[in-house]
């Protein structure tokens, strides 16, 4: 049941009322708004950033256009770029937004400097990565989760950004506000922040392990390959948690009741981050270049996160099921967790049909990725009037989820049909080797489907930049607890 109980008693000391759990994010500080002002803001850059390298990534794969682009190496270093920025730097910058909400109200001045550190850090290692194709260009490397440009500045840039998130994580985990022994909606909540921390936690030990006993002489893709795979797995576990965390606090603004109590949370919650314990257990157990240390992994993150997600995703579309007419601030809320869900579940599902190496395995990692950045593009929308912005409200808020998700939902489709051909993944123009009208209609689809996405994404942009550009309107004590 989704109650949280009270002190009520009857004569005979039992308790008798009881109220709806509220989960509702901390309270904002004047000096948490400062810094989730700032990882807004990086975040918002690495979209636009990813935006316009996206837009020649479609392209390059789009039949009839691609021919008019240049070849393979064009594609392979925008889609380097485009999947960091979108990926990478979008997720760490707004985990800082979420993060610097749990922060204690008064952190020492050493450890203020530190915070702004970690952001300047990322910011600069974000831009480095951006710059890197135009200053000093080398081969694009397809690794998976973390993509490389085999160049002085993209790697020097990419070190500089991970020593600001593991600055970030270190931060997170000694400065944020405990739970406490009475655990309530906010209390759970705060625990789900607080292991996607662990879990980016134990991404960064992942990548340090495998850097320090990585093989010597090993091509540059193996290389990447192996290096990234281990702590590749454990950030989703990361992003995941974000998003569980989200659905619950959008549920609620919407002024909707989860029906799961607190613990209940907390321990779907746990069990959500327990699979990513798994990942010291493949470090010690198998080789990092074996096969066996690669599926540990991948079983890890599928059944890890299975457990919790199911109920929870139930639980979000039963407190979501009730609601009609909601107030206009509240409509882009709902439409982004109903999104969320739609893609995230096709992305699970396309998951249980790879067979191979094909277009297939994008599709399922797009969906189940757009789900979470759908997610995440709601909590902004939630977050702007809490950080003294207006809330994103109108036909074009409204608009945005449902042309994103729609857009990415016809990508996956597409690439999900031409896997069926057996059109491989990374590959684009002429490499592609679109021989039937099936293979050509799939792409087709894919690239349609991505140019609505493209727009959708900078919809997202345009609705935050106004709201940016308005002053919250919404009560203060709303402001505190998270309703609206």
């Amino acid at each position: 049941m989704n109650t949280h109980t009270v002190s009520a008693h009857d004569g005979m000391g039992h308790i008798t009322a009881s109220t709806p759990a509220r989960y509702v994010l901390p309270g904002i500080t004047a000096g948490s708004r400062r810094l989730a002002r700032a990882w807004l803001w990086l975040a918002l850059l690495a979209l636009i950033g990813s935006g316009l390298f996206s837009v020649l990534l479609v392209l390059a794969r789009t039949p009839g256009i691609n021919t008019l682009l240049p070849g393979g190496d064009f594609f392979r270093v925008a889609l380097v770029v485009h999947v960091d920025l979108s990926v990478l730097v979008w997720f760490v910058a707004v985990a800082g937004a979420l993060w610097s909400l749990n922060l204690k109200p008064a952190i020492t001045p050493v450890n203020r400097l530190a915070t702004q550190f970690a952001w300047a850090l990322c910011a600069a290692g974000a831009l480095g990565m951006a710059l890197a194709p135009f200053v000093d260009s080398g081969p694009a490397i397809m690794a998976n989760y973390i993509p490389m440009i085999d160049s002085a500045t993209f790697r020097i840039a990419l070190l500089v950004f991970a020593a600001g998130g593991l600055l970030l994580v270190l931060l997170t985990m000694l400065c944020t506000v405990p739970i406490g022994p009475a655990v309530d909606g906010t209390g759970a909540l705060r625990f789900g922040l607080h292991a996607s921390a662990v879990a980016a936690a134990v991404a960064l030990l992942a990548f340090g392990w495998s850097l320090v006993v990585m093989p010597a002489g090993l091509p540059a893709v193996a290389h990447y390959e192996i290096l990234y795979w281990g702590g590749g797995h454990a950030l989703q576990f990361t992003w995941t948690l974000l998003m569980l965390v989200s659905w619950l606090v959008l549920v609620q603004a919407c002024g909707g009741q989860v029906p799961l109590s607190p613990r209940i949370v907390l321990l779907l919650f746990s069990l959500a981050l327990v699979g990513v314990f798994v990942t010291p257990l493949a470090y010690l157990m198998y080789d990092i270049g074996s096969v066996e240390h690669r599926n540990m992994h991948t079983w890890a993150m599928r059944l890890g996160g299975g457990m919790a997600i199911a109920p929870l995703m139930l639980a979000v579309l039963l407190g979501l099921a009730p609601l009609r007419r909601l107030a206009p601030e509240l409509r882009p809320l709902r439409a982004a967790v109903l999104t969320s869900l739609l893609l995230f579940v096709a992305g699970g599902l396309i998951g249980l049909t790879i067979n191979g190496s094909n277009v297939r395995i994008p599709a399922h990692y797009h969906g189940s990725i757009v789900g979470v950045t759908l997610a995440l593009m709601g909590m902004i929308y939630w977050l702007l009037p809490r950080l003294g912005y207006a809330a994103p409200s109108g036909r074009t808020a409204l608009l945005q989820p449902w042309l994103y998700g729609s857009g990415q939902l016809l990508h996956i489709i597409g690439l999900m049909w031409s896997g069926g051909y057996g059109v491989q993944r990374k590959v684009a123009g002429a490499e592609q080797v679109l021989r039937s009208s099936g293979e050509i209609a799939g792409m087709g689809l894919m690239g349609v489907g991505g140019l609505l996405a493209i727009v959708g994404g900078l919809l997202f942009v345009l609705v935050v930049v106004r709201a940016m550009r308005g002053a919250a309107a919404i009560p203060a004590r709303q402001q505190r607890d998270g309703t609206a």
